[in-house]
């Protein structure tokens, strides 16, 4: 039986990416598909070039914004679309010729309760910065073995343009029913809360293009702190034992930031660095101690916020030394 997918395209003022965008789904091996493609509001010509596209093939739908936004703008693709299996696709990105093909197909084989993945590659005119390398090289290596969520914390693991799933397990999830930023990380956060499971995939299904003003590097709902927000948030909700000790390690930005989440909601924490400068010091009503301190805590949990690679390995080190097991006593969320 032929499954029809829906593939969801918010876009607000992405003229200069559509045509490109839109070429690359009509040039899908996969073709039983439709586009929700949602205007959000665009004061350029991006409405336009859409509507030449579905004036040409009937599976592509216009539709504007109920609302405003662009988890509004899913919401109204979203209660427009059929298909079994649904998707998204960035605007301003391209699929490769099989993308569909590749996630319909693995899809089909393994039945409702899976969340289908694809590898991503990024581009851009000007080169690619060494984070966007190490970012793309990390998923896709969690993607090549079906291990997203075990790093949950540390970015998003299932980012928008690269996943599909059945409808019936997306409103399991809720849908785009929330309104927490960033959209896709809080979704991802829900598909590993509702327990569908991830499937490998090998192939690079979607270039993901990067320029000054796509909306992840020009939006406030895509800063650090909502991030950082977000991550507290899910693992006080699925992952903390509030029986157990919470120890949260690193006094930088992130580790502050964690701190300050943790008193606005009440949650008690002990705070350890190795910096001898900030050792003793009081900092939002906590003392920092030193990170030898945590030998003498019972079954703690903790939330490393140091980002620095080599520090990660000699803390992961440190704490498996301690019988202690990633993603069950330790959290990296950076």
């Amino acid at each position: 039986m032929t499954q029809v997918v829906s593939i969801l395209i918010p876009f607000k003022n992405t003229s200069k990416f559509l045509v490109d965008c839109l070429t690359s789904v009509i040039a899908q091996s996969y073709q039983y598909w439709e586009v929700m493609a949602v205007d959000d509001h665009s004061s350029d010509n991006s409405a336009a070039i859409v509507q030449g596209f579905a004036d040409k093939d009937p599976r592509i739908k216009l539709l504007s914004n109920n609302g405003k936004g662009i988890i509004m703008a899913l919401r109204t693709g979203y209660a427009a679309a059929s298909g079994r299996f649904i998707t998204r696709m960035d605007s301003d990105d391209i699929m490769t010729s099989e993308k569909i093909d590749i996630m319909a197909s693995a899809l089909r084989i393994s039945g409702p309760g899976y969340i289908s993945l694809g590898k991503v590659r990024y581009f851009s005119d000007r080169g690619i910065s060494n984070g966007y390398k190490r970012y793309e090289a990390w998923l896709n290596n969690l993607t090549h073995t079906a291990s997203n969520f075990e790093e949950r914390y540390k970015e998003c693991v299932i980012p928008s343009p690269s996943w599909m799933v059945h409808k019936t397990d997306l409103d399991a999830c809720g849908a785009f029913d929330h309104d927490r930023y960033p959209e896709d990380y809080d979704l991802a956060f829900r598909m590993f809360e509702a327990n569908l499971r991830c499937l490998p995939c090998e192939q690079v299904v979607h270039l993901w293009r990067d320029y000054d003003t796509r909306t992840s590097r020009t939006s406030l709902h895509y800063a650090q702190n909502y991030f950082l927000d977000l991550k507290v948030y899910y693992f006080l909700k699925l992952d903390w034992n509030s029986k157990r000790p919470l120890v949260v390690w690193g006094a930088g930005n992130k580790g502050k930031t964690v701190a300050k989440l943790l008193r606005q909601r009440n949650v008690p924490f002990l705070w350890v660095c190795d910096n001898p400068n900030k050792i003793g010091k009081e900092i939002y009503g906590n003392i920092l101690s030193s990170y030898t301190m945590i030998e003498k805590i019972k079954k703690p949990q903790s939330i490393l916020t140091v980002a620095n690679a080599k520090a990660q390995a000699q803390i992961r080190q440190f704490l498996e030394e301690k019988d202690q097991k990633a993603m069950a006593d330790f959290y990296f969320f950076c």
